[in-house]
Protein backbone atom coordinates (compact mmCIF):
# COMPACT_ATOMS: atom_id res chain seq x y z
CA UNK A 1 0.00 0.00 0.00
CA UNK A 2 2.73 2.23 0.59
CA UNK A 3 4.32 2.13 -2.79
CA UNK A 4 1.28 3.03 -4.29
CA UNK A 5 0.75 5.89 -1.98
CA UNK A 6 4.38 6.52 -2.82
CA UNK A 7 3.20 6.13 -6.33
CA UNK A 8 0.27 7.96 -6.78
CA UNK A 9 1.39 11.45 -6.08
CA UNK A 10 4.58 11.48 -8.66
CA UNK A 11 1.82 10.12 -11.41
CA UNK A 12 -0.65 12.76 -10.58
CA UNK A 13 2.12 15.69 -10.65
CA UNK A 14 3.84 14.30 -13.49
CA UNK A 15 0.27 14.66 -15.67
CA UNK A 16 -0.72 18.00 -13.62
CA UNK A 17 2.93 19.43 -14.67
CA UNK A 18 3.70 18.24 -17.64
CA UNK A 19 0.47 18.89 -19.17
CA UNK A 20 -1.10 22.35 -17.38
CA UNK A 21 -3.43 23.07 -20.43
CA UNK A 22 -5.17 19.70 -19.63
CA UNK A 23 -4.86 20.13 -16.26
CA UNK A 24 -6.98 23.20 -16.19
CA UNK A 25 -9.74 22.26 -18.96
CA UNK A 26 -12.58 19.84 -18.02
CA UNK A 27 -12.39 16.36 -20.19
CA UNK A 28 -13.92 16.36 -22.96
CA UNK A 29 -16.88 14.19 -23.44
CA UNK A 30 -15.91 10.60 -24.44
CA UNK A 31 -17.79 9.39 -27.74
CA UNK A 32 -19.03 5.62 -27.59
CA UNK A 33 -17.33 4.59 -31.05
CA UNK A 34 -13.51 4.54 -31.06
CA UNK A 35 -12.99 6.72 -34.09
CA UNK A 36 -11.13 9.80 -34.42
CA UNK A 37 -12.74 12.94 -33.53
CA UNK A 38 -13.86 14.87 -37.11
CA UNK A 39 -11.10 17.59 -37.02
CA UNK A 40 -12.24 20.89 -40.06
CA UNK A 41 -10.17 20.77 -43.40
CA UNK A 42 -7.60 22.51 -43.70
CA UNK A 43 -6.06 23.40 -46.50
CA UNK A 44 -3.08 21.26 -48.55
CA UNK A 45 -0.43 23.90 -47.68
CA UNK A 46 -1.38 23.77 -43.57
CA UNK A 47 -1.74 19.58 -44.28
CA UNK A 48 2.74 20.20 -46.19
CA UNK A 49 3.51 22.45 -43.33
CA UNK A 50 2.18 20.19 -40.71
CA UNK A 51 3.71 17.02 -42.09
CA UNK A 52 6.86 18.75 -42.62
CA UNK A 53 7.02 19.43 -38.70
CA UNK A 54 6.22 16.09 -37.74
CA UNK A 55 9.01 14.88 -39.69
CA UNK A 56 11.63 17.38 -38.36
CA UNK A 57 10.40 16.37 -34.97
CA UNK A 58 10.98 12.63 -35.91
CA UNK A 59 7.44 12.00 -34.70
CA UNK A 60 7.08 8.86 -36.33
CA UNK A 61 9.00 7.28 -33.66
CA UNK A 62 5.98 7.34 -31.51
CA UNK A 63 3.76 5.13 -33.66
CA UNK A 64 6.31 3.49 -35.84
CA UNK A 65 6.23 -0.09 -34.01
CA UNK A 66 1.98 0.66 -33.90
CA UNK A 67 0.67 -2.13 -36.27
CA UNK A 68 3.04 -4.92 -34.99
CA UNK A 69 2.61 -3.94 -31.11
CA UNK A 70 -1.50 -4.08 -31.81
CA UNK A 71 -1.17 -7.44 -33.16
CA UNK A 72 1.15 -8.97 -30.39
CA UNK A 73 -1.01 -7.69 -28.03
CA UNK A 74 -4.06 -9.48 -29.84
CA UNK A 75 -2.44 -12.47 -30.35
CA UNK A 76 -1.16 -12.97 -26.30
CA UNK A 77 -5.33 -12.00 -25.49
CA UNK A 78 -6.51 -14.44 -28.01
CA UNK A 79 -3.94 -17.26 -26.92
CA UNK A 80 -4.42 -16.73 -23.05
CA UNK A 81 -8.10 -17.07 -24.12
CA UNK A 82 -7.16 -19.94 -26.18
CA UNK A 83 -4.13 -21.75 -25.25
CA UNK A 84 -4.48 -24.74 -27.53
CA UNK A 85 -4.64 -22.60 -30.49
CA UNK A 86 -1.10 -20.99 -29.66
CA UNK A 87 1.23 -22.44 -32.41
CA UNK A 88 -1.82 -21.31 -35.02
CA UNK A 89 -1.93 -18.18 -33.32
CA UNK A 90 1.67 -17.11 -33.39
CA UNK A 91 1.67 -18.36 -37.34
CA UNK A 92 -1.88 -16.34 -37.73
CA UNK A 93 -0.05 -12.92 -36.21
CA UNK A 94 2.81 -13.07 -38.85
CA UNK A 95 -0.08 -12.96 -41.71
CA UNK A 96 -1.66 -10.32 -40.03
CA UNK A 97 1.09 -8.13 -39.28
CA UNK A 98 1.96 -8.48 -42.95
CA UNK A 99 -1.40 -7.92 -44.23
CA UNK A 100 -2.21 -4.41 -41.91
CA UNK A 101 1.50 -3.29 -42.20
CA UNK A 102 1.63 0.16 -42.93
CA UNK A 103 -1.08 1.14 -41.88
CA UNK A 104 0.61 3.44 -38.69
CA UNK A 105 1.02 6.12 -41.40
CA UNK A 106 -2.71 6.48 -40.76
CA UNK A 107 -1.88 8.01 -37.17
CA UNK A 108 0.85 10.32 -38.86
CA UNK A 109 -1.82 11.60 -41.21
CA UNK A 110 -4.33 12.11 -38.62
CA UNK A 111 -1.20 13.79 -36.74
CA UNK A 112 -0.82 16.41 -39.58
CA UNK A 113 -4.72 16.90 -40.05
CA UNK A 114 -4.36 17.85 -36.12
CA UNK A 115 -1.71 19.91 -36.49
CA UNK A 116 -3.40 21.56 -39.26
CA UNK A 117 -6.76 22.57 -37.24
CA UNK A 118 -4.58 23.61 -34.09
CA UNK A 119 -2.91 25.97 -36.03
CA UNK A 120 -2.91 28.55 -38.74
CA UNK A 121 -1.28 27.50 -41.80
CA UNK A 122 1.04 30.71 -41.44
CA UNK A 123 1.91 29.61 -37.71
CA UNK A 124 2.59 26.28 -39.44
CA UNK A 125 5.10 27.77 -41.72
CA UNK A 126 6.53 29.80 -38.84
CA UNK A 127 7.26 26.59 -37.06
CA UNK A 128 8.79 24.75 -40.12
CA UNK A 129 11.32 28.19 -40.17
CA UNK A 130 12.05 28.02 -36.45
CA UNK A 131 12.35 24.62 -36.08
CA UNK A 132 14.82 24.68 -38.77
CA UNK A 133 16.65 27.32 -37.46
CA UNK A 134 19.80 26.70 -34.65
CA UNK A 135 17.65 27.18 -31.81
CA UNK A 136 14.94 25.00 -33.59
CA UNK A 137 17.36 22.44 -34.13
CA UNK A 138 18.59 22.41 -30.23
CA UNK A 139 15.29 22.05 -28.70
CA UNK A 140 14.74 19.17 -31.18
CA UNK A 141 17.47 17.88 -29.76
CA UNK A 142 17.82 18.69 -25.88
CA UNK A 143 13.97 18.64 -25.66
CA UNK A 144 13.70 15.24 -25.28
CA UNK A 145 16.46 14.85 -22.23
CA UNK A 146 14.97 17.91 -20.87
CA UNK A 147 11.93 16.03 -20.55
CA UNK A 148 13.08 13.26 -19.55
CA UNK A 149 15.22 14.84 -16.74
CA UNK A 150 12.10 17.08 -15.96
CA UNK A 151 9.52 13.85 -15.33
CA UNK A 152 12.39 12.11 -13.23
CA UNK A 153 13.10 15.14 -11.02
CA UNK A 154 9.38 15.11 -10.81
CA UNK A 155 8.94 11.90 -9.95
CA UNK A 156 11.47 11.98 -7.08
CA UNK A 157 10.35 15.46 -5.40
CA UNK A 158 6.20 13.67 -5.40
CA UNK A 159 7.80 10.65 -3.53
CA UNK A 160 9.50 12.62 -1.15
CA UNK A 161 6.89 15.30 -0.58
CA UNK A 162 4.05 11.74 -0.31
CA UNK A 163 6.37 10.92 2.77
CA UNK A 164 5.93 15.04 3.93
CA UNK A 165 2.30 14.59 3.48
CA UNK A 166 1.93 10.78 5.30
CA UNK A 167 3.87 12.41 8.13
CA UNK A 168 1.86 15.37 8.45
CA UNK A 169 -1.46 13.45 8.41
CA UNK A 170 -0.03 10.88 10.94
CA UNK A 171 0.58 14.01 13.06
CA UNK A 172 -2.55 15.19 13.17
CA UNK A 173 -3.93 11.90 13.93
CA UNK A 174 -1.58 11.75 16.49
CA UNK A 175 -2.96 14.72 18.20
CA UNK A 176 -6.43 13.33 17.71
CA UNK A 177 -4.81 10.09 20.30
CA UNK A 178 -4.98 7.82 16.79
CA UNK A 179 -2.11 5.75 15.45
CA UNK A 180 -1.89 5.23 11.68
Amino acid sequence: MKSVLKLLPAVTLAAGLAFPAMAQQPAPAQPKAAAAPAQPKASPAAIAAAKEILQIKNATVMYQGAVPGMVEKTKITLIQQNLNYQKDLNEVAQVVAQQLQGRQNEIGEGMAQIYASEFTEQELKDLVTFYKSPLGKKLIDAEPRAIGLSMAFMNSWAQNFSETVMGNFRAEMRKRGKEI
